[in-house]
């Protein structure tokens, strides 16, 4: 098959801006084309952003939830459209784009408008030695975010930071991927459409040199979804500006399975958490560790329902095409690898034969190590490679033994014991007899550890990432003045060291330690 690109920038004919061309990964067919933006588009698209930003940053939350519960009724009138224009430009299911693309932004949605307020409200704080005053720390707005997001999840992974920087009282100007970028022509409508605040979410579509304008443009914080190398970039040009920076960079995520773990639906995650998406979510099972005892077995299960899944288009299929040349030349060079240095192949292993587009066949390899690439680095489709281990221990030495470090999974059912596993891989994220589902619980914060990111989504650390917080001391009694103002007493050194022994040295009599701590 013939290689094709699924972006491409080329000047316009009649002199304008020159425009990038996406293409349908199933079928290699032109899908249309939008601007490939310069720095001063973007620089515009901020401006608008942040004219937009003024009058939204004094509602009250209850207003700004109003408003996130409007786009998402437009999101649900216009859900067919939406799942098409996905589905075309990255190969999914239907269900799959229902599932991880719609409902996850619904969810977000929903929980941020039920528990949002609670999340940003003003926190008091004990003032400590300083009984006299008054402390509390509150959550304001940060500005204009800019966002760039990735082509794997179009849609939730562009519109979590959205709404959830939009629900802290900023706005946001996003950079969708060069791959997918008529998804993010999709969510510009969406907030465009609904009435009262046009302009708070601007939309620039271009290539690289687009989201580093972005970077420089003067947002106040950016998010970043994709490579750790391109991630790097991000941080790098952000850090001409001292701009802060929420990084989501992929990961290699292991798989545990105990000598006692539930074989059936250990199976059934491995194979779900591998080929859902072509393997193409950041927190895929990228590796599996199996205690020896069981091995075989779970080998065994693994080939015979891995070779009887459906691929293709539409109902009745389980996984999809794969979406990103690029992506699929990766796996082809990690199966490469790995073969090279003694892995076997068991199902798949290649381009789905005489069929145009990006299909890769769901893939499972046996005897890996981590002298491999497909162990290692992060592969990003279709594949499923299986080690044998002697125990636990082994397995959770095996699983630390990454960079990477977003998601994992401990399958046991001894619970007691699966969490205290679960406590010593070095992972953002854990599940106990389930896999890549963390993500789909709102109230929990989400991010990796390692080159797998900085900062989190979800939960009170998702709004909060998008707002700056303020410490605010206030006195209480109106004294005339503090103690150690000037002119200094003579006596002030031996009074001080006086209250410091009193207030810290541990014992019954320590009064004003006692004093400040029923203030807590």
């Amino acid at each position: 098959m013939e290689r094709m690109a699924l972006t491409t920038s080329v000047a316009s004919t009649n002199g304008s801006s020159p425009t990038i061309e996406t293409f349908d990964p199933r079928t290699g067919t032109s899908l249309g084309s939008v601007p490939d933006m310069g720095p001063a588009e973007v620089a515009a698209a901020v401006t608008r952003a942040r004219k937009a930003w003024e009058p939204w940053r004094g509602l009250s939350f209850a207003e700004r939830a109003e408003h996130l519960l409007a786009v998402r009724d437009l999101l649900l009138d216009r859900a067919e459209t939406i799942i098409s224009v996905v589905c075309a430009e990255t190969g999914k299911l239907e269900s799959e784009a229902v599932l991880t693309e719609l409902m996850a932004v619904c969810e977000t949605i929903d929980h941020y408008a039920k528990h949002g307020e609670r999340m940003l409200r003003p926190e008091k704080v004990a003032p400590g030695t300083m009984l006299h005053k008054r402390a509390k720390r509150v959550f304001e707005p940060m500005g204009v975010i800019g966002v760039i997001s990735p082509w794997n999840y179009p849609f939730n992974l562009c519109m979590t930071p959205v709404v959830s920087a939009l629900f802290a009282g900023n706005a946001a100007v996003v950079k969708p991927s060069e791959v997918t970028p008529l998804v993010g022509v999709e969510i510009g409508r969406l907030f465009a459409e609904v009435g009262g605040h046009p302009a708070l979410v601007q939309v620039v579509t271009g290539g690289g040199a687009t989201g580093e304008a972005l970077v420089r443009a003067g947002v106040q914080k950016v998010v970043f979804t994709g490579s750790v190398r391109t991630g790097r970039r991000v941080m790098a040009a952000a850090s001409d500006t001292l701009t802060p920076v929420l990084l989501e960079l992929g990961g290699k995520d292991p798989m545990i399975v105990c000598e006692d773990a539930d074989l059936d639906r250990a199976v059934g995650g491995a194979l779900w958490g591998s080929f859902s998406n072509s393997g193409q979510t950041c927190m895929a099972v990228e590796r599996v560790y199996v205690h020896e005892a069981r091995y075989q077995e779970f080998v065994d299960q693994v080939v015979t329902r891995t070779t009887a899944m459906r691929q293709g288009v539409g109902e009745g299929n389980d996984i999809g095409s794969m979406t990103f040349p690029a992506q699929l030349d990766i796996v082809e060079r990690h199966l490469a690898d790995a073969v090279d240095k003694g892995a076997k192949v068991l199902v798949g292993g290649k381009r789905v034969p005489g069929r145009e587009g990006l299909w890769f066949e769901p893939t499972v390899v046996v005897d890996v190590d981590h002298s491999m690439d497909l162990m290692t680095q992060e592969t990003f489709g279709p594949v499923l490679p299986i080690m044998k281990v002697r125990d636990d221990d082994e397995a959770v030495r095996l699983a630390n033994d990454s960079v990477y470090g977003l998601n994992s999974s401990v399958w046991t059912t001894d619970l007691d014991k699966g969490e205290r596993l679960a406590m010593r891989v070095q992972a953002g994220n854990v599940c106990i007899n389930d896999t890549m589902v963390s993500y789909a619980v709102t109230g929990l914060p989400f991010g990796g550890v390692k080159e797998s990111g900085i900062g989190r989504v979800h939960g009170a650390e998702g709004l909060r990432e998008f707002s700056v917080s303020k410490s605010v001391l206030i006195d209480r009694f109106g004294l005339k003045r503090e103690p150690f103002w000037f002119p200094l007493p003579k006596n002030l050194a031996g009074a001080m060291l006086r209250v410091l022994r009193l207030r810290y040295r541990r014992g019954a009599g320590n009064k004003l330690r006692g004093l400040a701590g029923r203030r807590r």
